[in-house]
């Protein structure tokens, strides 16, 4: 039998080739200079093999942990070999979250909350958890994996470690805590350790099966738009405008049940000048990069500079942190938030901090504005279909603030009565897509120029 440490010494060669092809992985923005394997536990022995495997990888003078899922057998079946990742010691050696085989492992593992080497599975007080499933993982992820099992549960596995309690999972279960009915049921986790430091390795919650995103639901809304350019917007059979004012009660009701449960403070007399610095920085590194956005920093810089105006207490609390209409689900019985993991890219600070409720506010305003002109990518240019989809943006966007208001009585209230800190929050948010679209999807570009151009004009106030 090989010795799982010598099938990891050979096998972490082949990983800087492998990493960069993975969704999940975050540093395809420079070359990986070494991988060093930090942890090894064994799930599964014998053929098939399972490895738990921490490895952290160094790009210049940034290193980063990552986890991998790692299963190797004698003989691979032909449907994992878009898997593979080198044979080592002659035993074919794979990325093992599409195997079902092996995956049901870490279900039944929860289940029996067990303990091997430094992991430790744990079922949450109270919860049903069925084991014995096979599971599929899910494909439209980018920075993490996800797996279900059957029609019950989903199972998140971190990709990117931070030492600490993941956002994510802190916060799901603090919202379960209150009773928030816009979270699934969180039902267990796996922690581990690194540097000496608990990690969170994954969570599982209830799977909801019949849950469409609001990204789905939204872009088809657009579509039936488009399709008839003659009716107005209210008579459209996809109207969206309904479902996006019950959207804002739910991120509304979500905030203040963070609220009750973590509590919140007022900002102090320096957090508008840090707020202002954070995104003329980011203004600043963007703008160089960019070219396209160098007309525009100039107005930029101006209603960043009016968050300084802000007059009377602004409550900072715990928030979703990277709200879009992507991380948001309806189903039969309302809309569910999820990934309160923050944005992936923000440093870990960052993700774990006291912040307005308006960010996430702001961040919904804008998927709202990607939803409609996204159509719009690579067609000939049609004012009437721009028309279109601006109206479609602009009956959205206020819906959503129409709802937030109704449920938020005593917290912001209405987010249009918070005007420039919420125009500066999208705006930096915008120019954050600026840089996304400029090194990912240059075609997609002139989504936020376009908005940024509106919104620093006077236009596209929700």
């Amino acid at each position: 039998m090989t010795d799982p440490r010598e099938l990891v010494g050979a096998l972490v060669a082949e990983l800087p080739d492998w990493l960069p092809s993975q969704r999940w992985f975050a540093g395809k923005d420079r070359a990986i200079t070494a991988v060093r394997p930090l942890g090894t536990t064994v799930l599964m022995t014998g053929d098939p093999l399972l490895l738990h495997l921490v490895v952290e990888v160094e790009q210049d003078d940034r290193r980063d942990p990552y986890q991998l899922l790692i299963g190797s057998q004698a003989h691979l079946p032909e449907y994992l070999g878009s898997s593979w990742i080198g044979t080592e010691k002659g035993l074919p050696c794979y990325e093992a979250t599409g195997d079902a085989d092996l995956t049901g492992r870490l279900l039944d593992l929860i289940v029996e909350q067990d303990r091997i080497g430094s992991l430790r599975f744990d079922r949450e007080p109270g919860a049903e958890v069925r084991g014995g499933l096979r599971a599929r993982p899910v494909g439209a992820e980018q920075s993490n994996t996800s797996l279900v099992f059957g029609h019950h549960s989903i199972l998140k596995l971190f990709r990117k470690l931070t030492p600490g309690e993941n956002p994510d999972l802190r916060l799901h279960r603090a919202l379960h805590g209150v009773g928030s009915r816009h979270v699934a049921d969180l039902l267990g986790s796996i922690t581990g350790e690194l540097h000496g430091e608990p990690v969170t390795i994954g969570m599982l919650q209830k799977f909801i099966p019949d849950a469409v995103d609001g990204w789905a639901m939204a872009t088809t809304s657009v579509r039936d738009l488009m399709a008839d350019p003659g009716l107005p917007p209210d008579e459209v059979g996809g109207d969206f405008a309904g479902e996006a004012q019950r959207l804002g009660q739910a991120v509304a009701s979500v905030h203040s049940d963070l609220r009750r449960a973590l509590g919140d403070e007022i900002a102090d007399e320096g957090e508008f000048d840090r707020t202002v610095k954070a995104m003329r920085d980011r203004l600043d590194t963007v703008s160089r990069a960019v070219p396209e956005l160098a007309g525009h920093t100039t107005a930029l810089r101006a209603a960043f500079d009016k968050v300084r105006e802000a007059s009377g207490p602004v409550a900072m609390q715990y928030i979703h942190g990277d709200l879009h209409l992507g991380q948001v689900l309806r189903t039969v019985t309302g809309w569910l938030l999820i990934d309160f993991e923050g944005e992936p890219a923000a440093p870990a600070a960052e993700r774990v901090a006291l912040r307005s409720p308006l960010r996430d506010v702001a961040g919904m305003l804008r998927s709202f504005d990607y939803a409609a002109h996204q159509m719009l990518i690579g067609a000939d240019d049609d004012p009437k279909l721009a028309e279109r989809a601006l109206e479609w943006a602009r009956r959205n966007r206020s819906a959503f603030c129409d709802g937030y208001a109704k449920a938020a009585p005593g917290t912001i209230g209405d987010p249009r009565d918070h005007a420039d800190l919420l125009r500066a929050f999208e705006l930096d948010k915008a120019v954050y897509e600026v840089a996304y679209e400029h090194a990912n999807r240059p075609e997609w570009l002139s989504v936020p120029l376009t908005s940024i151009a509106r919104i620093t004009s006077g236009g596209d106030q929700p």
